[in-house]
């Protein structure tokens, strides 16, 4: 008999094989992180049941089992050479394996030898983030698949990290979009991620085999894969067991299955992990801590119909739905909390409708909306008032602290802290790239454990030797908690470790505070999160300083709204609210519907609402034809005014023939120079499309890296384009420098500008027989740069070009170069003249000349003037402030305009910077700091906003309205 043990993340798998190889038994089972007790149980199950304590052949293989395999002398198998060895045996004629695992995502290459990808800091696209989708949209795994079937369209859903995709996925569940559509989406970035993340370059063809448990249950997976690979692929009889199947079939060795499990004992003796000192002494400590904060509450009064006139606050957020009802005197007459169940209008509607029901003749004053479902509620129920939600928990902040400097919330998902200085907010910080210091976290690990978040956090209040996780992401966290267990840690210290680590996460990932003392000395925390003793506890020791929780932690958005309103209602004389009568509410209904619109070369999705009375609510729109019907103003947007004039380089005849150029990159600068050059040799200068998802995806297939930046990736799809276009050559030089406009210390490109080329020619196998010009080239020089186009370039490509006419041409793109970047300062100039003319905001919006590619800023330029603010580029105003020092090597021309333009900022009272940062660009980890010591120390607030692949627009419209908020009240305190 051969006996096969795969210990996978999440699972555990067992087999076994007569001598001929024929499966005799088989287990697949989760282990819920218990995996040396359930190991144990089915060894000794098997022995018992099959091999009534004879000896069989056994090997262990799995990401978790090495461990398990050392401590007990049984021959471990690596899973990739296990699954091939499988593969050989059951389906020989295989070219290629995709199996996906509960945290493992892996493709093995057949063809000329083996070759493996596997995922390494990310277990996004793998079954743990199908399980996590599924839990967010209130389903179990099966039920998800069944209603991706239903679907009628997709929606674009990052997938390498839980995380991402959950800030993708809640503001489609917040906007009313189909449950059915979002599974889709959720399995068509599961093969995104997979293809762009595992494959890197490397084409999956041929006979393509599906193993994993995701692959075996889902068809809607399965035929996802087969529509992105054009190719039909099988998922065998046993494909979750294909890791096992190859341990059994490898092992070589004898063993008694009973005593193998009895040899595990030992292995769980030792408890051999780092800790963290106990977060309370004594039982008295805890009550004295428990006591304080109970102290800060505020006074509730039975809700009558006397109570006059009522003020309702509406916080829509990312997991739940909270409302608050206060009295004149801001004194707390209800209260509700609860889960938004992926559609919060008919909680409310439901809440609503149960206060005027037991409260007749009440009468309400005024009802204000905040969170990330604020714009929605406000219009289903005719609220009176739209608050952004960083202003709502600062007023309600105030009630409790009026002098507090330091307000730190930490919802399900989402964190949100503010520095206030002068009672103004002065910085803003917002997590955008990881929820691992947020509740979501501590509430996974719970249910991954067996545990209910409230009791899972209790346990660790008394722990005495909390784990130190340190401050990681969610999936590697999953992996130190695994090696924790296995190390002997309990449950309890466990628990304890990731409070702490939450903490940690929140002030040094997410805030990046040097040190605890700069965020401030009085602090307000909020948030549900903290409602968990252990995490309150941790961030007091971290901190160094008490700190006040309310009582109302969790309803601190919803309370700041309700006495914003209250205020409003002063300020105005207004005594009654707009909000829906009782009969309007009980006859209250919404539909939903999802449609493309094709009012503009955007083809935004749109989702619209539509209530009872025929009202409309849109929502998913970046400009605002779908609801005016109007085209867009863009006279005060000069992102708008950059793509008009690159629009405006058409290819003009040529007698020697066309030369198409990507539309990617630097070539978002140097489209002039170079049109112009090859224009005036005589050839046809075509560009690729406008970048589009479309373009995107029909190049992901050749990106080798899933961690360069979305606009190198985007530069695949640009030559794919270019290649079907049947020029007579493609060409993008590799740049080292740019041209010298005496800002800094140096004038390079960055790396992945520079020689990008490169890594095209090297990966993209459509350029094969095509004439790609990709030569180094040098324009900081004209000199040299016409030397070596006439004499080293041009020779090898095309015969007859003349030094002369090379002079000639460059003196041309010299001329156009300099004339283009003249019309963008210009324009800059009478943008800013007329937005002070009509006293309007000024916003920089900062970042390379590629920001300007739609498909890449997302319309965040639209945005900000739908905000009322004026844009204008940072290359637009650099040239106005003198060479400065600055404390970073300031060697990058694009980085010389973001500090020369963060500078001028802060000698301009109606000018603020916000910054675009590209995900996977390594080099703003650096100008990211040196802008904001820029700004701060001209008193001027810095907005960061992050941007990849993924259009979510929600988090970054959060963050240019506490901006504006916190500039509007700033102003007020002026006045």
């Amino acid at each position: 008999m051969r006996v096969g043990l795969d210990i996978g993340s999440t699972t555990i798998k067992c087999v076994v094989l007569d001598e001929n190889d024929t499966l005799l038994y088989s287990t697949y089972e989760r282990h819920y992180s218990h995996i040396l007790e359930k190991a144990q149980e089915l060894l000794r199950r098997i022995d018992a049941e099959q091999l009534h304590g004879r000896k069989a052949l056994l090997s262990i293989s799995g990401s978790a089992g090495m461990g398990l395999a050392d401590s007990c002398g049984v021959p471990f198998v690596q899973e990739v050479f296990s699954t091939r060895v499988a593969v050989k045996k059951f389906v020989p004629a295989t070219d290629c394996v995709i199996e996906l695992g509960g945290e493992d995502a892996k493709i093995l290459f057949l063809t000329n030898g083996t070759e493996v990808r596997m995922n390494g800091s990310c277990a996004g696209g793998t079954g743990a983030f199908i399980d996590q989708m599924a839990t967010l949209l209130k389903m179990g795994a099966d039920e998800m698949n069944k209603a991706a079937e239903q679907a009628t369209r997709t929606y674009t859903i990052a997938s390498r990290c839980g995380v991402f995709a959950k800030s993708d996925v809640q503001p489609l569940i917040n906007q009313g979009a189909k449950t059915e559509d979002i599974a889709a989406s959720i399995y068509k970035a599961v093969v995104n991620q997979t293809i762009a993340g595992l494959a890197q370059g490397r084409p999956i063809q041929g006979n393509i085999l599906y193993l994993g448990g995701p692959l075996t249950f889902s068809t809607v997976l399965r035929k996802s894969f087969d529509e992105a690979l054009g190719v039909t692929g099988t998922c065998p009889e046993n494909s979750l067991l294909y890791v096992a199947l190859g341990a059994a079939l490898y092992a070589d060795k004898e063993f008694v299955l009973s005593d193998v499990a009895a040899a595990l004992d030992e292995y769980a003796a030792t408890a051999t992990y780092a800790s963290e000192p106990p977060l309370f002494a004594s039982k008295e400590e805890y009550e004295a801590f428990h006591a304080r904060h109970m102290s800060h509450s505020v006074p509730r009064v039975a809700f009558s119909a006397q109570c006059g006139p009522v003020h309702i606050g509406i916080d829509s957020g990312s997991t739940t739905v909270k409302l608050v009802v206060v009295d004149e005197q801001s004194q707390i007459l209800y209260t509700n909390y609860q889960p938004n169940l992926g559609n919060p209008l008919p909680l409310i509607r439901q809440q609503l409708l149960k206060i005027y029901k037991e409260h007749p003749g009440l009468k309400v004053a005024s009802v204000t909306t905040t969170g990330y479902g604020e714009e929605l509620v406000k219009n289903a129920f005719r609220c009176d008032f739209g608050l952004v939600e960083t202003v709502a928990h600062f007023t309600a902040a105030k009630y409790f602290m009026p002098d507090v400097d330091f307000i730190i919330d930490i919802g399900g998902q989402d964190m949100k802290c503010f520095k206030i200085e002068d009672g103004a907010i002065s910085n803003i910080f917002l997590n955008e790239a990881c929820s691992s210091g947020c509740g979501s976290f501590l509430q996974t690990f719970a249910q991954a454990l067996g545990y209910d978040v409230k009791e899972f956090a209790a346990l660790g209040l008394f722990a005495d030797r909390p784990v130190d996780l340190g401050s990681r992401c969610t999936v590697f966290m999953n992996s130190s908690v695994k090696q924790a267990q296995k190390d002997g840690a309990s449950i309890e210290n466990i628990s304890a470790g990731l409070s702490i680590s939450v903490v940690k996460n929140a002030l040094y990932k997410v805030i990046r505070a040097s040190s605890p003392e700069e965020l401030g000395r009085k602090i307000v925390v909020q948030g549900g999160t903290f409602y968990n003793e252990a995490v309150l506890r941790a961030f007091e020791k971290e901190m160094g300083v008490e700190v006040i929780r309310p009582d109302i932690a969790g309803l601190m958005g919803a309370y700041g709204a309700a006495l914003f309103g209250l205020r409003q209602c002063r300020k105005n004389g207004q005594t009654t609210s707009a909000m829906m009568s009782e009969e309007e509410l009980e006859s209250f209904d919404q539909k939903v519907v999802s449609v493309k619109c094709g009012g503009c070369g955007n083809h935004c999705q749109l989702t619209v609402n539509t209530f009872a009375d025929g009202r409309k609510f849109i929502s998913g729109n970046r400009c605002d034809k779908p609801v005016t019907g109007k085209s867009e103003d863009n006279s005060l947007n000069l992102y708008a005014y950059k793509q008009q004039l690159l629009a405006g380089y058409k290819p003009v005849a040529g007698k020697r023939g066309s030369i198409g150029i990507p539309l990617c990159l630097n070539m978002y600068e140097l489209l002039p120079f170079w049109h112009a050059f090859w224009t005036k040799l005589g050839f046809a200068v075509h560009t690729s499309p406008v970048s589009s998802r479309g373009l995107y995806l029909a190049g992901q297939a050749t990106i080798p890296s899933d961690t360069a930046c979305f606009p190198a990736k985007l530069s695949h799809g640009h030559i794919k384009a270019l290649t079907q276009m049947h020029l007579d050559a493609i060409f993008y030089p590799c740049l080292t420098y740019n041209i010298d406009e005496g800002l800094g210390d140096n004038h390079y490109n960055c790396p992945v500008v520079a020689y990008y080329p490169e890594v095209l020619a090297g990966n993209c196998p459509e350029l094969e027989g095509q004439k790609f010009i990709y030569d180094y080239v040098g324009i900081h020089r004209p000199k040299d740069f016409v030397h070596k186009m006439a004499k080293e370039v041009l020779p090898k490509y095309f015969g007859g070009i003349s030094e002369k006419e090379v002079q000639e041409a460059a003196n041309a793109a010299y001329a156009e170069y300099e004339a283009h970047m003249a019309q963008i300062r210009v324009k800059g100039s009478e943008i800013i003249d007329e937005a002070r003319r009509q006293g309007r905001r000024i916003i920089v919006l900062a970042g390379r000349p590629y920001h300007v590619d739609p498909e890449i800023n997302h319309g965040i330029d639209h945005l900000i003037t739908h905000h009322g603010a004026a844009v204008v580029t940072e290359d637009s105003i650099s040239n106005r402030v003198e060479k400065f020092p600055t404390s970073v090597l300031n060697q990058w021309t694009y980085h010389s305009r973001l500090y020369a333009a963060a500078k001028y900022c802060t000698t301009q009272k109606d000018m603020d910077l916000v910054q675009l940062v590209s995900f996977g660009c390594g080099v703003d980890a650096i100008t990211t700091d040196e802008t904001r010591e820029i700004l701060q120390e001209g008193g001027k607030l810095y907005t960061q906003l992050k941007i990849d692949e993924i259009t979510n627009l929600g988090a970054v419209n959060i963050r240019l309205r506490s901006l504006f908020a916190a500039l509007d009240e700033r102003g007020e305190d002026k006045k």
